[in-house]
């Protein structure tokens, strides 16, 4: 009996450690599930939109750019192929949502730091025109007898003649760039150089150009501009191609490799933000702008895409608000006339390519159209038809 007596609780006690090490190993599994949601948990990664991201801004019914009227010479007739003649007439690549707009509370963003939208006035911004001495009597007083008049404090004229006289006349700001006259590269980079200073010079929010052959509708504009904040890498306008350029590389390299990219024309007309301005400046500031244009052997505004595609890194806004010469302006719907940034008027070789408007004056009182528009914009004005005294 003794020995079975030794022999039970042995076994019961081998029983009573299996019993304990089953409990041990059971005990987590009724551990209290708030319990495992304390454990740390992975964050989600949150990557904002670049600032610098392409898009495109579209107009219902906006006609195709077709290049610069002054500074698209880059692209000049005796160096334009017959493959990009026709390239020319081609519709803009694809638009795509503008990343950097919040239709939420529209807020505008720059990397990560999100901000409202400019609260712009025209006082802010900095309108150059670009045009030489034979124009001042057949284009420059169209635009001060209109647009200009209603911008005097923010158009800037940018010359390369005195013309005491007109100023007087006036009251324009005509600045003396004392480039040449010449309708080339060296000329027309020239101009844009003492442009861009004397806009970094104003402390205004955005800097325009635009030729002399442009008018600028400016609550079109100020509405446009107001869309983003000046502190953004912001680069609006029209490319005369529907493809990138391509140049050699001879700022960063020694001219062996090539570089593509997009450009506003000058012709049309563009803007720049003054945050990326301010950036531009290693290679645009104090007459650098034309040593860059000569490493590249391209003129103005292809040098601005340069700059600013190839070594900044920002993309191009496309939009169809802007409008040179060299497009069907006829094919401009009139009801949206009013909704653009920029118009413009035939040549000598096609006189009859302007917009199509209700007519307020005759072709001959009128052949740019530039009056009709500005009567329907400024009915108030004293010479437009109709005006009471």
């Amino acid at each position: 009996m003794k020995t079975a007596s030794v022999g039970f609780s042995k076994s019961c006690f081998v029983f009573f450690l299996g019993f304990c090490s089953l409990l041990l190993l059971l005990i987590p599994a009724f551990q209290p599930l708030a319990h495992l949601v304390d454990l740390t948990q992975p964050r989600p990664q949150f990557r904002p939109a670049p600032a610098n991201q392409a898009h495109h801004a579209v107009v219902p019914g906006g006609a195709v750019s077709a290049g610069g009227a002054h500074s698209d010479t880059g692209l000049s007739e005796a160096r334009r192929t017959p493959v990009q003649t026709k390239a020319i007439g081609h519709e803009n690549p694809t638009p795509r949502r503008d990343k950097n707009l919040r239709s939420s509370g529209r807020l505008v963003g720059s990397g990560s730091r999100l901000r409202p939208p400019d609260q712009l006035e025209l006082k802010d911004i900095f309108i150059a025109v670009k045009t030489t001495r034979k124009y001042h009597r057949s284009r420059l007083e169209l635009l001060i007898q209109t647009w200009v008049s209603q911008a005097k404090e923010q158009a800037y004229i940018f010359t390369d003649a005195e013309d005491k006289d007109l100023q007087l006349r006036t009251g324009a700001h005509i600045i003396n760039t004392n480039c040449s006259a010449a309708h080339n590269r060296q000329a027309l980079c020239c101009k844009m150089s003492v442009e861009y200073d004397k806009f970094i010079e104003s402390q205004k929010k955005w800097f325009c150009h635009v030729d002399d052959d442009n008018y600028v509708i400016l609550p079109s504009l100020l509405g446009l501009l107001s869309s983003y904040h000046h502190s953004q890498d912001i680069y609006l306008g029209r490319p005369s191609l529907n493809h990138p350029i391509e140049a050699a590389e001879r700022v960063k390299s020694d001219g062996s490799v090539s570089v593509k990219f997009w450009f506003a024309t000058g012709g049309a007309g563009f803007c720049i933000s003054r945050g990326l301005a301010l950036k531009m400046s290693p290679w645009a500031s104090l007459g650098n702008f034309i040593s860059t244009a000569e490493k590249i052997r391209l003129p103005d505004d292809c040098t601005i895409g340069y700059i600013i595609e190839a070594l900044l890194e920002v993309k191009l806004t496309h939009t169809n608000l802007f409008h040179s010469h060299l497009e069907n302006l006829q094919k401009l719907p009139a009801d949206t006339l009013l909704d653009q940034v920029t118009l413009s008027y035939g040549g000598f070789e096609n006189r009859g390519n302007v917009v199509s408007i209700v007519k307020s004056f005759s072709l001959t009182e009128d052949p740019t159209r530039f009056k009709t528009v500005h009567c329907r914009l400024y009915p108030e004005t004293e010479w437009c038809p109709g005006h009471k005294n």
